[in-house]
């Protein structure tokens, strides 16, 4: 398994990849935010990409760089997990820790001393292949919104 920095060559299974893991925004989204943030705007953000022996795009993880509070962290500037898919096909065979292995490899060259990432409550696959990884929980978070009234 081959893991390369996404770039402009891979956008198109980026893009289905993205669309697959974030189904609520559509291609043409996925495809804007992706040459955006992590094309032109590629020195707070990065994306790895996993190749098979075919040549296939199966899996990728993006990353970017926090500044500003990460909760439970305890530095500033802090590598951030935003994604990270593996098609169903290609699951189990390690690539997901060699994604995330890659972007935690590069917020340390950027200098970071924490690596965080989230997952919602209800997500337990997610919550579990995080802690596989070596995350550790830090906190759970309930947002609450209100209606104001005129």
């Amino acid at each position: 398994m081959k893991i390369v920095r996404g770039t402009i060559d891979n956008v198109d299974s980026w893009t289905r990849l993205r669309a697959a893991l974030w189904s609520d925004g559509s291609v043409e989204q996925h495809r804007e935010d992706i040459i955006v943030t992590f094309l032109q705007g590629a020195d707070r953000a990065v994306a790895f990409l996993s190749g098979s022996e075919e040549g296939e795009i199966v899996g990728f993880a993006e990353g970017s760089l926090r500044n500003d509070y990460v909760n439970g962290c305890k530095t500033s500037r802090v590598a951030f997990l935003e994604g990270i898919y593996v098609l169903p096909s290609h699951r189990k065979q390690g690539i997901a820790r060699l994604l995330c292995d890659a972007v935690g490899d590069w917020g340390k060259s950027q200098g970071c001393l924490e690596f965080a990432s989230d997952a919602p409550l209800e997500n337990e696959v997610s919550r579990k292949f995080h802690a596989a990884l070596g995350f550790a929980e830090t906190q759970r978070v309930v947002f609450f919104r209100k209606d104001i009234e005129d």
